[in-house]
């Protein structure tokens, strides 16, 4: 089974110079690969100086995390993908956990490993924790990690399980069942498009699963920040589309549902963060709108009904 990792760069080079040395490490039975998204900076002559065994794969533009591996991964081949952001450091063994579930599970396409949080090793980190799932509204949540409420790693996630979504920042998945579902949505350009890419594979009949006995540690915001805008205007944007490609027809209505939510979230982040965020929210409703038409001629012919693994899961824990 050959393994390629897949590391999307747009000028990071120090998060390579960081984090490169110690994924080709604990890495010496993969291909490893830099796809470069049309850097300024000068990680392409960084890494060719000084890592002659990583290939580098030089996108003409900046396609976003989407697109970004969607071109570049038609240049690799390899039976699985491990795509893993540029701000990641490793454990030693991390990788045959993950193989040996895809070699014994024919019918998982996509695995997450345990993902902490580099500056606070004993807690897990907001992007994918103890593996991804879902609500009936469509609010993306992981064992571990709540909307901002962040757990303790107290061995309480060391099981293999499946889950709804792995998460982008780790994500193993194999080659075939993300060129069958032709990729990530470049339309997303960033943010949740591995949620929507895993939502297609489970409404195909697919698995996802994590496992516990891998580790990770991800620095988080490498490229974006959370309390950045533009960060907030994807992720409701995108979850809005996702939606709405994705949801059995009977439970379209629930988006209306999530428009509404949306308005109180955007008072909340006017106390919080300030005006920008909330602007963010009603451009990411007008960007929704403009996508509507082509979102929905993109829905899967076959949605699962029990996609959710909660219900009602922003009044549990707010109220």
């Amino acid at each position: 089974m050959k393994l390629a990792i897949a590391i999307l760069n747009w000028n990071g080079k120090s998060w390579l110079e960081k984090f490169l040395p110690n994924i080709l490490t604990h890495s010496t039975s993969a291909d490893i690969y830099i796809i470069d998204n049309a850097s300024t900076d000068d990680s392409v002559r960084f890494i060719s100086s000084n890592f002659p065994g990583v290939g580098i794969i030089e996108n003409a533009y900046n396609y976003g995390f989407a697109g970004g591996y969607n071109e570049g991964l038609k240049n690799i081949e390899a039976d699985i993908f491990c795509l893993l952001n540029s701000d990641v450091e490793v454990s030693p063994h991390w990788l045959e956990p993950i193989l040996n579930i895809f070699e014994r599970s024919p019918e998982v396409a996509a695995v997450q490993p345990k993902i902490l949080d580099y500056n606070k090793k004993n807690f897990f980190e907001f992007a994918g924790a103890g593996g991804g799932l879902i609500d009936h509204l469509g609010y993306p949540y992981c064992r571990g990690r709540v909307f901002e409420s962040i757990e303790e790693d107290c061995g309480q996630y060391d099981d293999e399980t499946e889950i709804f979504w792995a998460s982008g920042c780790c994500f193993f998945i194999r080659a075939q069942d993300f060129w069958l579902q032709k990729g990530f949505d470049t339309s997303f350009f960033a943010h949740q498009e591995e949620i929507d890419l895993c939502w297609r594979l489970k409404n195909s009949g697919r698995r996802i699963f994590y496992t516990g006995k891998s580790s990770v540690y991800h620095v988080g915001g490498g490229t974006l920040h959370k309390e950045n805008p533009q960060k907030t205007y994807l992720n409701i944007r995108n979850n809005l589309c996702m939606m709405l490609k994705n949801l059995p027809a009977e439970k379209l209505y629930l988006i209306l549902i999530r428009l509404c939510l949306d308005g109180v979230a955007g008072i909340y982040f006017l106390f919080k963060y300030g005006f920008s965020h909330t602007w963010a929210v009603i451009k990411a409703h007008f960007g929704f709108y403009r996508r509507c038409i082509s979102t929905y001629k993109g829905r899967h012919p076959h949605p699962i009904k029990n996609y959710y693994q909660s219900k009602w899961l922003i009044i549990q824990h707010f109220l």
